[in-house]
């Protein structure tokens, strides 16, 4: 039997401990009425005639399976390696979809998609906390923000405010039009201002890191989308005087001239464009979104009218450009595309707003078991970290090891060493240019703490990823016993099938049957082409076969005649093809071949009859070895509990 597939079975009837009320007991353990019922559910069709008898049927086999799990707990199956590492390999693959709060990520997902739906067109002010000299000054920035907000008050232009304050240089070519941006396109606290900002107006100083930023909505329009494109780049190099520019110039107005006499753009776009990455790929740039690229080389590439339309050179700060559009493709409008949904998704997680999903992690954690911050002195920390990063003279820093525990989270202790491996690696702030002091790294440090604490101890904290787990190991542990103590015993033992063969010989005859060959089919339309192939030729049905690939399926062996789909009540007759008998549920289809036909009932041989005599013998040897488990675990079943669950 295969493993995997047992296995997939099998979780239905695993169970968890938990505190609830007690269905039966087996030896000195329980089961809880609430893990059966789940079970129950899980693999009973629902809804079901009569309840109670379903309920007492289920009862039996969901008995034999805890029997049998517990038989294979205390032969010690699940100290084997390899139990342990296929579900420490399993731990591995899933834990990761546990790691966040549903919640927050279905609202994080609806928020990302409505606002995918509208692209907004951006103004912005920036006051730096750094002087014209480079040195903090957060007192003189706080007094230009106000000055500039009393001017933003009075109704002064946005854009000429900008142009006229702003700290980013950009701002005095382009007057802080960031041109349109959409989801995504900026950091996460930036795009909540902008899309709570109504069109026409401008939003509250907002604080960063680095300064103040003022944001105005200056116009909405319905989401473009993404624009395939192809470009020819001539880059000005930094330094470059006047002669060599009007150069590019003439360079670029003789290319255009070439394309649009028909000139190839893609062998233009290889030996001219100074965008390596696109010029190796003749000139093909990645889809582009709204917000990724200069405002104004987007305005020329999405006015472009149609698939196919190159532009004049136009110049921006990186150069002159000749952009071809290729095609669009629109949003998409609808919420419930799983692969826009998956796109989003993937985005999300990567962005800082999946942060956000990591906070429920982090109160759990705080709540239960909670961090133990241990006494130790922060300057000497710092030094002896200095001392083994930058090689630094320790100092106070050698009244500390690398042992030492710095907090504890439940059991698991946070040493010097294992701090100062993860200050190593990320003690750079972002963009490279600086460092973070050592007590914001230490924030980042405990969150990461906690993040790994909780995915080492999620089955503490998830009921659903404690279920999946224990399935799948006691579905392990099931496959392992049951191959011992049935499978192997009954597939090899040939005495002793041969003996239930000729026990039981009268049992095992052949009904009306017929040699026949049995086409399970993809769908309808497959049914009926291969259906009419085989209606022309039906000696040529394994080329037919192989023709369609795994689109069709052919099984060639004895069937009785109750077996052959669409025979119904037709006396079957050699060389007659059934009709497709097509599944309404997944719209497959079967039909049969038959090749000769059996009107009489006979004996099978023990070759013929193996199947069943193997099933008949593993039958024995499982009652057997439940009798022998019921003595060893007794079962006595609380009658009022299942009573209340019957109802």
């Amino acid at each position: 039997m295969n493993k995997k597939i047992l296995i997939a079975i099998f979780a239905s009837f695993s169970i968890v401990a938990a505190s609830a009320q007690t269905l039966f007991t087996y030896g000195n353990y329980s089961a809880e009425a609430k893990d059966f019922l789940r079970a129950f559910n899980k693999n009973t069709p629902q809804p079901v005639k009569n309840k109670s008898n379903a309920i007492n049927e289920y009862l039996d086999l969901y008995i034999n399976s805890r029997l049998k799990i517990r038989e294979a707990y205390d032969r010690g199956y699940d100290t084997l390696s390899a139990i342990k590492t296929e579900v420490n390999n399993l731990r591995t693959q899933i834990a990761d979809n546990y790691m966040t709060d549903q919640q927050t990520s279905s609202r994080l997902l609806t928020e990302a998609f409505q606002r995918s739906q509208k692209d907004i067109h951006t103004g912005h002010i920036f006051i730096s906390f750094k002087n014209a000299a480079g040195i903090m000054d957060t007192a003189g920035a706080k007094i230009k923000r106000d000055e500039i907000v009393k001017r933003l008050k009075k109704g002064d232009d946005f854009l000429l405010v900008a142009q006229q304050n702003s700290d980013d240089p950009a701002a005095k070519i382009n007057k802080g039009d960031l041109g349109y941006i959409t989801v995504f396109t900026l950091p996460y606290e930036f795009e909540n201002i902008i899309y709570a900002t109504a069109p026409g107006k401008y939003s509250q100083p907002v604080t960063s890191k680095i300064g103040y930023h003022i944001f105005k909505n200056l116009g909405e329009r319905k989401a473009l989308g993404k624009i395939k494109a192809q470009q020819i780049l001539l880059a000005t190099p930094p330094g470059a005087d006047e002669a060599y520019k009007n150069q590019l110039s003439k360079l670029a107005d003789s290319l255009y001239n070439r394309i649009v006499t028909g000139d190839n753009f893609e062998q233009l776009a290889t030996r001219f464009s100074n965008d390596f990455i696109s010029a190796a790929s003749k000139g093909n740039m990645p889809d582009i979104s709204v917000g990724q690229y200069d405002p104004a080389f987007e305005n020329i590439l999405w006015s472009l009218p149609k698939d196919g339309a190159v532009s004049k050179p136009f110049l921006t700060s990186h150069g002159w450009h000749i952009v071809k559009r290729i095609s669009i493709t629109p949003i998409v409008t609808n919420a419930a595309d799983k692969i826009y949904q998956q796109e989003l998704q993937q985005k999300i997680t990567a962005d800082s707003r999946g942060k956000i999903s990591n906070e429920f992690i982090y109160k759990k954690v705080m709540a239960k078991p909670g961090i133990k911050k241990n006494s130790y002195n922060d300057v000497a920390l710092w030094a002896l970290t200095d001392s083994l990063i930058d090689y630094k003279p320790a100092g106070i820093g050698k009244t500390m090891t690398t042992t030492t525990a710095l907090f504890n989270i439940g059991k698991v202790s946070y040493d010097v060493n294992a701090w100062v491996a993860f200050a190593r690696t990320n003690r750079i702030q972002p963009g490279g240019a600086t460092l973070k002091p050592y007590n914001e790294i230490r924030e980042e440090y405990i969150r990461f703490a906690m993040l790994n604490y909780y995915k080492d101890n999620l089955e503490d904290y998830n009921e659903d990823f404690r279920n999946q787990m224990t399935e799948f190991k006691d579905g392990n542990l099931f496959f392992e016993i049951m191959q011992e103590k049935i499978w192997n015993k009954s597939q090899n033992d040939t005495a002793q099938l041969a003996a239930v063969y000729n026990k039981n010989k009268n049992q095992y005859t052949w009904k009306q049957s017929a040699d026949a060959v049995v086409f399970f089919c993809s769908d309808e339309a497959v049914a009926k082409s291969t259906y009419d192939q085989l209606k022309k030729s039906p000696a040529d049905w394994r080329k037919i076969t192989e023709q369609n690939n795994e689109k069709v399926v052919a099984d060639s062996a004895r069937y009785e005649w109750n077996q052959i789909p669409n025979l119904n009540k037709t006396i079957p007759k050699p060389g007659m093809i059934t009709t497709p008998l097509i599944n309404k549920n997944d719209n497959t289809a079967s039909f049969a071949y038959l090749i000769n036909v059996y009107p009489q009932s006979m004996p099978r041989s023990f070759n013929e009859a193996r199947g069943l005599v193997i099933n008949d013998y593993q039958a024995a040897l499982e009652n057997q070895w439940i009798t022998a488990l019921k003595k060893k675990y007794p079962v006595v079943i609380d009658k009022k509990v299942l009573s209340s669950i019957s109802k």
